[in-house]
């Protein structure tokens, strides 16, 4: 069962249908026995009995794996292509070259490309017997790229290391299989490059694309690997054989995940009006590091009721701007952007699993993808609490009293002061980290946003702040870490708060101290019409009061 969020609920009048998906997965697949070099030994005893290892041998079988991967591709009139190190395009000139045939199942390109790559050591000791070791720096060997369309996941692109112990790694992308369950059981299906839009029968999807979670979405990658690893990769380097009586079998584990919510707006013009609202006001409250728009020549397409419902034509990718909302937490990465041209997509990426502090391995995938659902509908809460913040009467005041926490009394919260303020607008930058924050990492922000106003900030200062913020209940505690994180009530309050400050008071003040003269612009936002209206009529009030400005 899908998590409801506070923001699509909060919206769900101008939605037309939502989807969670599974995005692109990266597995890596080892060998546990070639990872040491006692275990390359043992492997290689299995493998050839009574037949010393050596480093010729090795090599040998590198050699034998490129010239057999030559010979298949002559074979089969399939495209060999070597590619320079740091080619960006391959994976576009792949994109191109993918087989127009429904029915073509196997492979369909192979690419060759060097990069680091483990390669074992060997030399006689002095006893006489062969040593096995690691090389320090690994050097630059061929990696074959294995393109190839499979019956339930599409396209999927598996990279071999061409020297033993064969390190490999599984790109697959969750909206395909998804796509090719949907044509299998009749549902209507729109895809725009990697996003189903208007058209395509919403629920009958996201039923479908719950089935890639938990033990079942487990299952049909376990099936993926073993129908192309062994027999259609691997048997390059060892026939099948050799795998059998030597015992290799890989194990595998995930590197990198990313999993989408994606929102169907029903006209494309609101999804503009949310979005960069949105945009707009929580920008300045969550840390952006990077708001990236790519702007275009063409406007974005709209719903025309006329006309009888979306163009075929929109189906492609149009151009059109494009604006990219990024959180960055290490190796975690909360990203929220429009594709197509009615669908707005919350995306979690992870670029190492390692952060998620669950296990790496392929059998952890289910918990994995339970915690970035997590972070999906934590982030759009804070995004939907900070979009739709409120004061209450009086909060101002009572913020400020003090308060006790156990039988310590602590100072009150006093956003007319500068630290404080600066306090505030760090805690909301740090609301969407997905295991929260610590007050060394609230210090740092507080330094980073602040700069050379509060250089002596550290975070003993920042745990008494926090213990401040505790006391009015706006933060609380992560079960007994040392972690903390913004309550939703809190969010709302500090949201409130600074937009206050920051969009009402400053502004409106600085207006009506130095009224604007000339002729007006053609064009004015409508918050600027406020912002005009509220600078004549505070003007004059300070006049009535015989107040200088």
């Amino acid at each position: 069962m899908r998590k409801t969020d506070d923001f699509s609920s909060y919206i769900s009048k101008f939605l037309g249908g939502s989807y969670d998906c599974v995005d692109r997965v990266s597995i890596r697949g080892c060998f546990p026995l070639g990872l040491t070099s006692g275990g390359m030994v043992t492997w290689w005893e299995r493998l050839h009995p009574g037949v010393e290892i050596s480093e010729q041998a090795l090599r040998a079988m590198a050699a034998d794996f490129g010239r057999r991967v030559q010979a298949y591709a002559r074979q089969n009139a399939i495209p060999l292509e070597r590619c320079e190190p740091g080619d960006r395009e391959k994976h576009v000139r792949v994109e191109k070259a993918r087989p127009e045939d429904p029915a073509f199942m196997g492979v369909f390109r192979i690419m060759v490309t060097r990069a680091p790559g483990l390669v074992w050591r060997v030399w006689r000791g002095k006893s006489g017997r062969p040593v096995v070791r690691r090389p320090k720096n690994w050097p630059l060997i061929n990696h074959y790229h294995f393109h190839l369309v499979d019956r339930e996941w599409g396209h999927v692109a598996i990279r071999m290391s061409g020297h033993p112990p064969f390190g490999l790694q599984i790109n697959v992308n969750g909206h395909e299989w998804v796509q090719r369950q949907a044509a299998q059981q009749g549902v209507t299906t729109v895809k725009a490059q990697n996003c189903f839009v208007g058209g395509s029968q919403m629920e009958a999807l996201s039923a479908l694309a719950a089935q890639l979670d938990g033990d079942h979405g487990l299952a049909h990658l376990a099936t993926l690997i073993d129908r192309w690893v062994y027999s259609a990769c691997l048997c390059f380097g060892l026939a099948l054989e050799e795998q059998k009586r030597s015992g290799f079998v890989y194990r595998y584990s995930c590197a990198q995940i990313e999993y989408s919510r994606n929102l169907l707006f029903k006209s494309g013009r609101r999804l503009d009006q949310i979005y960069q609202g949105l945009i707009e006001r929580t920008r300045l409250l969550l840390d952006v590091p990077r708001l990236k728009t790519i702007f275009g020549r063409k406007n974005r397409p709209h719903y025309k009721r006329k006309g009888g419902g979306r163009l075929e034509k929109v189906i492609e990718r149009s151009t059109y701007d494009l604006t990219v909302f990024k959180l960055h937490f290490g190796k975690l990465t909360l990203k929220m952007y429009d594709k197509g041209d009615r669908v707005l997509r919350i995306e979690v990426v992870v670029a190492n699993t390692t952060e998620l502090r669950c296990g790496k391995l392929l059998e952890r995938l289910p918990g994995m993808l339970a915690k970035l659902e997590e972070m999906a509908v934590r982030f759009l809460a804070v995004v939907q609490a900070a979009h739709t913040s409120f004061l209450d009467a009086g909060l101002i005041e009572h913020l400020s009293r003090p308060s006790r926490r156990g039988t310590q009394r602590v100072a009150g919260v006093n956003l007319e002061k500068r630290r404080m303020r600066a306090v505030s607008e760090g805690v909301l930058a740090l609301a969407a980290a997905p295991r929260g924050f610590t007050a060394l990492e609230l210090s740092r922000r507080i330094r980073q946003q602040q700069g050379r106003k509060l250089r002596a900030y550290n975070p003993r200062k920042a745990a008494y702040d926090l213990r401040k913020l505790r006391g009015k209940a706006l933060i609380e505690r992560i079960g007994k870490t040392r972690r903390y994180r913004l309550r939703r009530p809190g969010i709302r309050t500090l949201a409130g708060l600074y937009i206050l400050h920051e969009k009402v008071i400053k502004p409106v003040l600085t207006g009506a101290c130095r009224p604007k003269r000339g002729r007006p612009p053609k064009s004015i936002a409508p918050l600027d019409i406020h912002y005009t209206r509220l600078q004549k009529e505070m003007l004059a009030t300070f006049q009535s009061l015989h107040l200088a400005a």
